[in-house]
């Protein structure tokens, strides 16, 4: 496991230390890091995917209902 080290107030020092015991702050710390990378991943993502969808032609009109019109005759 790698270490990462941070600045903060001395105010928000001593309240961590007044709550020592009660929160294990490494592994709270790991999980807000772990959910913020998912969520920029996540982002990431739906802009690639918008982005591909910018490049798909577009559907003629009409052919979503023919396919489902087609799709219920067939059965």
């Amino acid at each position: 496991m790698s270490v990462i080290s941070i600045r903060i107030p001395s105010e928000l020092k001593k309240k961590i230390d007044s709550l020592k015991g009660l929160i294990n702050w490494s592994e709270e710390i790991r999980r807000f890091i772990e959910g913020k990378i998912r969520e920029i991943e996540q982002e990431k993502a739906i802009e690639e995917l918008e982005a591909l969808i910018q490049k798909l032609p577009e559907m003629p009109r009409g052919l979503a209902a023919r396919y489902v019109r087609e799709d219920r005759d067939s059965n």
